[in-house]
């Protein structure tokens, strides 16, 4: 596989292919996965398989999903998506998903990480990513500083758990 600024060592990011939607059907619909998406209904299998076909123009929809790809195998580990794309100030957020718990805590968001700063720093000229995370998110909130992500905000009992509440951090990566 040719380097590219999208490919990493071990996982590679590419856009959304129409074989995808039996993997984003299954992430989607994981209530595990609800919480940090702020998802509360299931999506159908025809409103991905609507979404997969669609323009993904982030000057247009204001907002990208790529798929991290293993190079091992092939297979999608998990996906990542620039949102809220603003032109004007240049800059987007960012959210970030290993899908299954087995591909967790083996470096593959920290690559998949490094690999969208870059794009988002060389190729979209952004600048600045930003973030939320919940504040008992700890391997999030460890992923996002490592990267050099930096807390400028706390938003307090911002997000409403089974019986509690909970705070959302708010984190900046600006590029100097």
């Amino acid at each position: 596989m040719s380097q590219s600024i999208l490919q990493g060592e071990r996982i590679h990011l590419r856009a959304v292919e129409p074989a995808d939607v039996d993997a984003l059907y299954q992430w989607e619909n994981n209530p595990e996965n609800w919480k940090v998406s702020n998802t509360l209904i299931p999506f159908s299998r025809h409103l991905l398989e609507q979404y997969v076909h669609s323009e993904h123009d982030l000057m247009l929809q204001k907002q990208l999903r790529l798929m991290i790809i293993s190079n091992e195998n092939g297979a999608p580990v998990g996906c990542l998506d620039l949102f809220d794309f603003d032109a004007l100030h240049l800059r987007a957020g960012l959210g970030i998903i290993i899908a299954e718990v087995d591909n967790r805590r083996k470096g593959l968001a920290t690559e998949a990480l490094h690999l969208i700063i870059r794009y988002g720093k060389e190729v979209i000229q952004l600048q600045q990513l930003y973030c939320s995370i919940l504040s008992g998110n700890a391997s999030s909130i460890a992923l996002f500083e490592k990267a050099g992500f930096i807390r400028t905000g706390t938003r307090i009992s911002w997000r409403r758990q089974a019986d509690s509440w909970e705070d959302e951090h708010f984190y900046q990566l600006i590029f100097r």
